[in-house]
């Protein structure tokens, strides 16, 4: 037998490092990697969670207004309103891709 067979069987933790890594590029070519144009992607879904409700806010509450005045404003309101469910559905896209990079992470350790 020679020197290199030896130290492979001798320490485990050579196996089990290159196991790890053959599994971490075999999982890379399955799922292919996340580049520039996946970003990009992600940033306009947030952008968009936080505009549309907004923006439906805004005008459900020009048409309350403009049906129902009243000593407040329902516009306004009902912007903030819109404002914090986009934030709040911006918060849980952010929330949910962190987890997934995470679990990658320790899949890769």
């Amino acid at each position: 037998m020679d020197d290199e067979a030896q130290d492979k069987r001798a320490n485990p933790s050579f196996s089990r490092e290159v196991g790890a890594k053959a599994a971490r590029k075999l999982k890379g070519r399955r799922n292919g990697a996340k580049g520039v144009g996946f970003g990009l992607g992600m940033m306009g879904l947030i952008g968009w969670s936080v505009v549309i409700p907004t923006l439906l806010g805004a005008a459900l509450g020009i048409w309350l207004d403009r049906h129902y005045p009243g000593p407040h404003t329902w516009t306004l309101a009902l912007l903030m309103a819109g404002l914090a469910l986009g934030c709040f559905n911006a918060w849980h896209w952010v929330a949910k891709e962190d987890k997934e990079m995470h679990d990658e992470q320790e899949d890769k350790d």
